[in-house]
């Protein structure tokens, strides 16, 4: 099987955040790297698009004002309820509680029924966005793997 993997470096300018924040979210769990994760000293950390996608999701929502105890929420709550369509769907956070739109329907419906939104995050953009930015970077690392790593992967 062959799997895309990209560096910190590059996630880094793909995603918008520091290095100094992927490290972090990766040692704390919030998004690990799905490609190949870091094992001691000198060695790298390789991101999946997926990986990608979530964590623009998570930038996303912190330059909303969201909390980072809420970002994780939201990223369990996505690999949980969301299958390989990402840009299909929209994330919603009203108060504690989060809520997978599939449909523009779904959303109304929702508004309709006096919840009180706190931010709609629509995946299809987030997955737009990932995809110009790695036009514009351009740099992915392919590996071959005899074995299929952690389901968490994506279809483009």
């Amino acid at each position: 099987m062959i799997e895309q993997g990209y560096r910190g470096p590059q996630v880094c300018k793909i995603v918008g955040i520091t290095y100094r924040q992927l490290d972090y979210w990766a040692r704390t769990d919030l998004v690990r790297p799905s490609v190949m994760d870091a094992n001691g000293s000198g060695t790298q950390r390789l991101y999946s698009y997926r990986d990608l996608v979530e964590l623009k999701v998570v930038k996303q929502m912190l330059d909303a004002g969201i909390s980072l105890q809420s970002a994780r929420t939201a990223i369990e709550y996505l690999r949980t309820q969301l299958g390989a369509d990402l840009g299909s769907a929209h994330l919603i956070l009203e108060g504690s509680r989060t809520v997978l739109a599939q449909t523009d329907d779904q959303i109304v419906d929702l508004l309709r029924h006096g919840q009180g939104v706190l931010n709609v995050i629509p995946l299809g953009q987030v997955v737009t966005d990932i995809d110009t930015s790695l036009r514009e970077v351009g740099a992915a690392v392919q590996l071959t793997f005899d074995t299929a790593p952690a389901a968490r992967s994506v279809s483009r």
